[in-house]
């Protein structure tokens, strides 16, 4: 426990400073919870969601995991992604993907890794479906468009959920935007890949 007495302390440091920030800070965030947006990201722990949009406590909710995927038999990312359209009535859905992605490595250098295999696999298919147009690629290209093409596709599974059909059914107000950050310099990239009810209702 000692060992985390230094995270103790940046703890009692951060929330002192947003209460002399603003002394009804904390009072206010505990009444309610009414953020606009949700953001599917990796885990990486450089890829930090409130810092990267410079948003305070409440104001996005988050699920991360490991290459921001979103596969239709992971319950717990469908039931973040059900609360926040459902209950949290979010605006907009990034799935946020990032440069230098080590899932998406991983998945494309063909190696065994044990139980995660289970999880690249999904990232392999990616390749699989796009591999004619990244065997023309040099491998730093390919690598980058590998982090931008899982990204459309997790956007795409975000949209072919029953949980976002059936909002734009209801005449839910709710996009799926896909966006890349980069960790060299901190920025974001939309990949004007967004998607919303005009545009994102199956056909019957």
């Amino acid at each position: 426990m000692k060992l985390l007495k230094p995270l103790f302390e940046n703890n009692r440091r951060w929330a002192a400073r947003l209460v002399e920030e603003d002394p009804q800070f904390f009072q206010q965030l505990a009444q309610q919870q009414t953020p606009e947006y949700l953001w599917i990201g990796c885990s990486d722990s450089r890829v930090p969601s409130n810092q990267i949009i410079d948003l305070m406590p409440g104001e996005v909710f988050v699920h991360r995991n490991i290459a921001n995927m979103v596969i239709h038999t992971d319950l717990n990312c469908l039931s973040v992604i059900q609360y926040a359209v459902e209950v949290l009535k979010v605006k907009h859905i990034m799935v946020v993907g990032h440069y230098g992605c080590g899932g998406v490595k991983a998945a494309m250098s063909g190696g065994k890794y044990g139980l995660i295999d289970n999880w690249l696999g999904h990232l392999r298919d990616v390749h699989r479906i796009y591999r004619h147009e990244l065997e023309s690629l040099d491998e730093q290209e390919k690598f980058d468009r590998m982090c931008e093409l899982n990204v459309i596709e997790q956007v795409n599974n975000v949209v072919n959920t029953s949980i976002l059909q059936d909002a734009w059914n209801r005449g839910q107000d709710v996009a799926v935007h896909g966006w890349l950050y980069s960790i060299e310099n901190g920025l974001l990239t939309d990949l004007d890949v967004t998607i919303d009810r005009e545009n994102g209702l199956q056909q019957s």
